[in-house]
């Protein structure tokens, strides 16, 4: 029996080529603008916002959207130009891991334990589980997710590679870092739905983290991280359908980590090649080359 005739498998695949080229976008930027561990931040504000919906007795989208859009913002607000050092960013983290586990205590006390599994979903990821009308609806919030990134995408890589000069020519480099990280904040509700809270840094970064590394032109960077993560995200569902013992999220993780290691591994030994000898001429062999 194919694995398209199985709707549990054909919802994960749409939602996830939605979710997958958005989080390839925003991570481009996120591994840029050396915005790696704000991204990891607000997947775990997604974990405690998802868990203080569930606690609420309201729908866990809910929770996940409004929690990273505001302390995306709050993140943003925090330092100067849009970007809060690590230390205003950790105190951040650590307050709303604690709050998050708080909700979570709070929510498996009060319900069964039938529902404390929703928890562990949150934690890993269950896009295996989503009906049709989640998968498609997270495909539209990730399209919209991808053009918003891209009509920002000119401003933002000018802030990104030189604020003051970016600044100077009129930029309002501010009011683009913080509409970034709202994009990263929903970016980071999306993916939970996908890989889950705790993995969800592997999607934002490893496919933009190779990209980086395979060119340096942004134009082409950006589509390179986008179409990584999509075949990551289909090779690790196809994994998972195949050897069903492997939860997807840990397959997508797995497959993206080492594409990023091979990246790496052939990158490292062009760099380090060394380069063939040329003929010197007689002006070369006295310090004399000609201009």
């Amino acid at each position: 029996m194919s694995a398209f005739e199985h709707p549990f498998f054909v919802h994960a695949l749409i939602a996830g080529t939605g979710i997958a080229p958005a989080a390839g976008l925003v991570g481009y930027f996120l591994v840029l603008r050396a915005q790696v561990f704000t991204g990891d931040a607000l997947g775990h504000v997604a974990f405690t916002g998802s868990l203080a919906a569930l606690a609420a007795g309201v729908d866990l989208r809910l929770g996940l959207f409004t929690a990273t859009v505001v302390v995306a913002v709050v993140i943003g607000s925090l330092g100067r130009r849009g970007r809060a050092d690590d230390v205003a960013i950790g105190g951040v983290f650590s307050w709303l891991l604690g709050l998050g586990a708080f909700f979570l205590t709070l929510y498996t006390t009060s319900r069964s334990a039938a529902h404390g599994t929703a928890g562990v979903s949150v934690l890993f990821g269950s896009v295996f589980g989503l009906s049709s009308g989640q998968a498609w609806t997270a495909a539209a919030v990730a399209a919209a997710l991808c053009a918003a990134v891209l009509v920002l995408g000119r401003p933002l890589l000018f802030a990104s590679v030189d604020e003051a000069v970016a600044a100077a020519r009129g930029v309002p480099v501010r009011t683009v870092g913080i509409a970034f990280l709202v994009l990263v904040g929903v970016c980071a509700a999306e993916a939970t739905q996908a890989v889950g809270s705790l993995l969800l840094l592997g999607l934002l970064a490893a496919p933009a983290g190779a990209a980086h590394r395979l060119t340096d032109r942004p134009y082409r960077a950006l589509p390179l991280s986008a179409g990584l993560a999509v075949a990551e995200l289909w090779t690790g569902l196809v994994l998972s359908y195949a050897v069903p013992a492997l939860p997807p999220s840990f397959a997508i993780m797995a497959t993206a980590t080492a594409v990023y290691a091979a990246t790496l591994a052939w990158t490292s030994g062009v760099r380090h090649r060394p380069r063939p000898a040329t003929a010197l001429t007689p002006r070369d062999s006295i310090g004399l080359r000609p201009r």
